[in-house]
């Protein structure tokens, strides 16, 4: 492809993503924008924003981008009161420019409200593949409360809303919220996988001196926190009647072995017709319950009694 072919393909980026942000129309709306270069200095990081810019592989393509074609689609910024721009989006193209050697920027400047800024802000960002769980709780909580703040009636839930850009319903939204209650040692346990996400939920609702005797447990103890044990905890949490003994007494408990059955081809098929599907639920349980009780007459009337 050659270079006049690039130039053309670049520009379509650059307009076609603008247009994405910004709609046609409603630039011209607002009445009060303009696409500037601004130095990098002068472009300051969004207050409390929840996302990573790191110095990683992908910052690498950035910054190689950025040092052969320059920035393609400008950065969105709004004026800020102390002097020179808050970022809003292109936060990671503000540090890619800084490494590829440049001094400013392309962004466009609109003088939106705090409300209108924050949810610009998580939605240009919520779809990245390399979201920390800790980074969309955030991220959600902080949308949400700009949604509940303007107070627009849609008719739509709010939490729907909310993860509408990343495809997510209400209660995943839900979920991600509560997540955010969490300490930020639990929620880096979260991001590290030693904790699950469904267990950081349920310990999300204890209060903090609770989640540090929570995170004191797993740190000096180094287990691993079952979905059982987080509802225990979670549940003596709600009662009042939770304790640090408490809390290492269900933590340090010791996990029911998990006991495995093997059945062979041929045994299977002896009670089992070829197109018997796992999802005719009575007539497996049926099944299952006489291929055991030929083996374990005594334990299998039980099994049959409770079918």
């Amino acid at each position: 492809m050659g270079s006049n072919a690039k130039s053309r393909s670049a520009s379509k980026v650059a307009l076609e993503s603008f247009d994405d942000l910004f709609g046609g129309s409603a630039a011209q709306e607002r009445g009060v924008e303009q696409i500037i270069n601004a130095p990098l200095a002068e472009l300051y990081t969004f207050k409390d924003h929840p996302f990573r810019v790191e110095d990683d592989e992908k910052m690498e393509e950035i910054t190689e981008s950025i040092r052969q074609y320059g920035v393609l689609v400008p950065g969105i910024a709004r004026p800020r009161a102390g002097g020179g721009y808050e970022i809003i989006a292109g936060h990671r193209r503000k540090r890619g420019s800084e490494l590829a050697g440049k001094t400013e920027m392309p962004v466009v400047v609109r003088n939106y409200t705090d409300d209108e800024a924050t949810i610009i802000m998580v939605d240009s960002n919520i779809q990245r593949e390399d979201i920390l769980p800790s980074e969309k709780a955030r991220a959600y909580k902080m949308k949400y409360e700009a949604m509940k703040h303007q107070g627009k009636k849609s008719g739509k839930n709010t939490l729907d809303e909310v993860g509408e850009a990343a495809g997510e319903n209400a209660k995943k939204v839900q979920r991600y919220i509560w997540l955010s209650r969490l300490s930020d040692e639990l929620l880096a346990m979260v991001d590290g996988k030693k904790l699950g996400f469904s267990q950081g939920v349920d310990i999300s609702f204890l209060a903090e001196e609770a989640q540090q005797w929570v995170q004191g447990t797993i740190e000096e103890k180094g287990c691993n926190v079952s979905m059982v044990q987080s509802a225990k905890i979670k549940e003596y949490g709600k009662t009042g009647e939770l304790t640090l003994a408490m809390v290492r007494l269900i933590l340090t408990e010791e996990k029911p072995k998990e006991r495995k059955v093997t059945l062979k081809a041929d045994k299977i098929s002896e009670y089992f017709a070829e197109d018997c599907s796992m999802s005719d639920g009575k007539l497996m349980e049926t099944q299952t319950a006489n291929y055991f009780s030929d083996i374990y007459p005594i334990d299998c009337a039980v099994l049959s009694a409770n079918a």
